[in-house]
């Protein structure tokens, strides 16, 4: 099995908006740098085209909604990059991009290796945290026993998810 996980939020402001530039102008570096790391599998993809990330595409409609889908060999390849790399200051810096959501937008859950999950999977995975809490179908970085860098990392989880 390996981990999924996806990870959603509301801009601020439109891509194109200098409220969102330092976001905008840092996404190739950050995917580009999870594709690099060890354990990294696979990631949606969005337009290709260069500082759009997947900022096409758009959840319910609404451009603002950005998502980031990706699959890891592992929990230990997710935390490291998350919580050990120069993404860290990048989530650090949330606030100034993104809007506080009144519910939980992360959600981790196992696939069959090879499996690619669609970003309507993905949202039922959410869904159905939100609505069950954290179960061996969805969860957060709490309820996997291995994952302990979040607790060291500034990461208070409940405002996380």
């Amino acid at each position: 099995m390996q981990l999924a996980e996806l990870n959603i939020g509301r801009l601020l402001a439109p891509t194109d908006d200098p409220r969102v530039a330092d976001f905008m102008a840092g996404l190739d570096k950050i995917n580009g740098l999870g594709k690099r790391m060890p354990g990294f599998v696979w990631m949606m993809e969005g337009s290709g085209e260069p500082g759009t990330g997947n900022t096409d595409t758009a959840i319910g409609g609404d451009p603002q909604f950005v998502s980031n889908l990706t699959v890891w060999d592992d929990v230990a390849s997710l935390e490291s990059f998350v919580w050990k790399t120069v993404h860290k200051q990048f989530y650090d810096r949330r606030a100034e991009w993104f809007e506080v959501l009144g519910k939980m937008h992360f959600v981790m859950w196992w696939v069959p290796a090879g499996h690619r999950p669609t970003l309507d999977e993905a949202l039922e995975k959410l869904a159905y945290k939100q609505e069950h809490g954290d179960s061996d179908a969805a969860f957060g970085w709490s309820y996997l026993k291995e994952a302990q860098a979040w607790k060291t990392h500034g990461c208070a989880e409940v405002a996380a998810e």
